[in-house]
């Protein structure tokens, strides 16, 4: 006689297979491979919670999916003796609506789940604890920190940092110590103003999970809070920008308050100040008004040398 052998035998394997897998996954799989630190920013873990549900909600549907095309499969085949077409079935309303409902559940819910998480992140800040101009530029960026503000927020003092595309070893890999540095502090909440002194760029910050465009003649915003990790990340542009656009690399240096107030006044010694409001549009209007009004930041005097085997090129 035949025993049968209670279901939750075989769940036991089942269990323990999956807890072993768990057990084994890293912090970046557990956030489906993006590459992200944990509280980095305030948007971080909303990013990384919409892009893990929506993985797993696509796995149930493939697994629904799959399963009906084997069950399909398997009740339906041909059985043994029978010859000629099998019976032809059509006008299955059960799965006709199922596979109709589903879809458009789906379809509203990813976009209601984007449209709140995207508000979220959108979601200007109300006097910054630090307001940052970036200035993309072929190929490479400029970053002015304002360290006094009007009545009305407009900047009325800054200092700045002007940057050079990325400088590629000998060997292969870039020179990262020569790379433009963003420096922000920790614990502060950040407005960043985008701006492009030529064609389209994209700022992204790969760690904070977000980009955006900076676009010729129009002004972006990027909005967060940083948390309390300290680190270096690195960011690039992220649009075809022309010859030199894997060059166009820049690094975040999340310091302490100390160290970010340091930063600052290093820059106001070296004589990186704007000290008026006429000073500033200038600085945004691509010309350097401390060093040499005739200067054309981003163009040939901040651009450095092409590598020895591409000139004349």
């Amino acid at each position: 006689m035949r025993t049968r052998r209670p279901s939750r035998w075989l769940a036991i394997p089942v269990v323990g297979v999956l807890s072993l897998a768990l057990a084994g996954c890293t912090q970046e799989q557990l956030q489906g491979w993006l590459p992200s630190t944990p509280g980095v920013t305030n948007h971080v873990d909303r990013i990384v919670g919409l892009w893990v549900t929506s993985w797993i909600v696509l796995l149930a549907v493939g697994v629904i999916t799959w399963g009906l095309m084997l069950w399909a499969g398997i009740a339906y085949r041909r059985r043994k003796g029978q010859t000629g077409f099998p019976v032809q079935l059509r006008y299955n309303m059960p799965i006709e609506v199922f596979f109709t409902v589903v879809p458009v559940i789906l379809v509203v819910g990813f976009f209601a789940f984007t449209a709140r998480d995207q508000a979220a992140i959108e979601e200007p800040i109300d006097d910054p604890d630090v307001s940052i101009t970036v200035f993309a530029k072929r190929w490479a960026w400029d970053f002015m920190y304002e360290t006094q503000q009007g009545a009305d927020g407009t900047p009325e003092q800054a200092v700045y940092f002007q940057g050079i595309q990325g400088q590629e070893l000998e060997g292969g890999g870039v020179d990262t110590e020569q790379l433009p540095t963003l420096y922000l502090p920790v614990n502060s909440s950040v407005e960043i103003t985008l701006e492009s002194r030529d064609v389209a760029h994209s700022f992204w910050i790969v760690d904070f999970l977000y980009k955006k465009d900076t676009l010729p003649g129009v002004t972006n915003h990027f909005y967060f809070e940083t948390g309390d990790v300290e680190g270096v990340f690195q960011g690039k542009c992220a649009e075809l920008c022309g010859e030199y656009h894997s060059l166009m690399l820049f690094q975040v240096e999340v310091v302490s308050q100390a160290e970010y107030d340091a930063y600052l006044e290093s820059l106001d010694a070296e004589g990186n100040v704007l000290a008026d409001e006429a000073a500033i549009e200038q600085f945004g209007q691509g010309l350097n008004p401390v060093t040499n009004p005739a200067n054309q930041v981003g163009g040939e005097d901040s651009t450095p040398e092409a590598p020895a085997d591409q000139e004349g090129e």
